[in-house]
């Protein structure tokens, strides 16, 4: 469907995009969000490290935007929740590319919003990533790249975002594993997030939502055992443990 209403976010771009077209939830458009990007081979640091920051955004509220690509865009899309997500791709909207990201792009489409520029029928090509980069910067009111090669598109993102004015955002690396954000810290260009909550409460997002409701951490409390929350509510224990919700050891959860 043709995209009419116009996006001021969009005019930072070099050029407005004229061809934009979406399926699903144009309200996600309206909240504040969060650029996610980086590698497509991330390290298991990197893939927990994201998954916590959109799990925290999503926690906050605040929508996350990225290219729909493997590693850590999926990763983005996926935690910050499918109706909580703004998908950017670089092809048709009528192909779902990278196929191995076919269901995932088919949820958001469902649930949250998939924006493209190009027609139904065209497939990516090298330009249209970088031109899918500069939309995805662009929707965010921040860029976090959370792993990055020299020269690769997500340093070209981070390009966008310094003329555009964005501040950017990266989790700390040990040596060598994330040359690319490495240097944009060098360089003062981007800023390191050693505290996630501090990150997002230093741009004004709430992240200190009452869980006095929450079913989940309501029954870890009253059972805590390890097997039987894991059967009742899957891989939501695994997220609760990584942005520190509960502790697990030895086969007991604690709330924390």
């Amino acid at each position: 469907m043709k995209l009419e209403i116009h996006l001021d976010k969009l005019d930072d771009m070099a050029k407005y995009p004229t061809n934009l077209g979406y399926i699903g939830d144009l309200k996600l458009l309206q909240k504040q969000a969060v650029s996610i990007v980086g590698t497509r081979k991330p390290t298991q640091y990197t893939k927990e490290i994201t998954v916590k920051i959109a799990l925290q955004l999503q926690k906050a509220n605040i929508a996350v935007v990225s290219g729909a690509a493997m590693g850590v865009d999926a990763i983005a899309h996926e935690y910050a929740g499918t109706d909580n997500t703004i998908a950017v791709v670089a092809n048709g909207l009528d192909i779902r590319y990278p196929s191995v990201n076919r269901y995932l792009i088919e949820k958001i489409e469902q649930n949250g919003l998939v924006i493209s520029n190009y027609c139904l029928g065209q497939k990516a090509t090298k330009y249209n990533f970088v031109h899918r980069n500069e939309i995805v910067v662009a929707l965010g009111d921040v860029l976090v790249i959370t792993q990055a090669d020299k020269n690769s598109g997500s340093i070209t993102s981070a390009k966008f975002a310094k003329k555009m004015g964005k501040k950017i955002f990266v989790p700390p690396h040990r040596y060598g594993e994330s040359p690319g954000t490495a240097e944009l810290v060098k360089q003062g260009i981007a800023q390191t997030i050693h505290d996630i909550d501090e990150f997002l409460s230093h741009l004004g997002y709430n992240t200190t939502k009452q869980d006095t409701d929450d079913e989940v951490l309501i029954y870890c409390q009253q059972t805590g055992d390890y097997e039987k929350c894991v059967k009742k509510f899957g891989d939501k224990i695994f997220e609760y443990e990584l942005i520190g919700k509960i502790k697990i050891s030895n086969s007991k959860i604690t709330v924390l």
